[in-house]
């Protein structure tokens, strides 16, 4: 259950749009593959800071359920 939980964030992620105004209005000016390389360099810069802060949670969490 949790692995399929975690596959359908994963995979619903794909087709994510993270682009600010300004961005977008220079991904319009660069043309459509520039433009998708864009966006997926604004996607893996912020794979980083949810994966630190992924990590924090999961290890607090996992400190508050077991104590030891």
């Amino acid at each position: 259950m949790k692995a399929m939980f975690l596959m359908v964030l994963v995979l619903g992620t794909v087709g994510a749009m993270g682009q600010c105004s300004i961005c977008t209005k220079t991904a319009q000016q660069l043309g459509k593959a520039s433009a998708e390389g864009l966006n997926q360099g604004i996607i893996y810069l912020m794979i980083a800071p949810f994966a630190i802060a992924g990590y924090i949670g999961y290890r607090w969490w996992r400190q508050e359920k077991d104590p030891a």
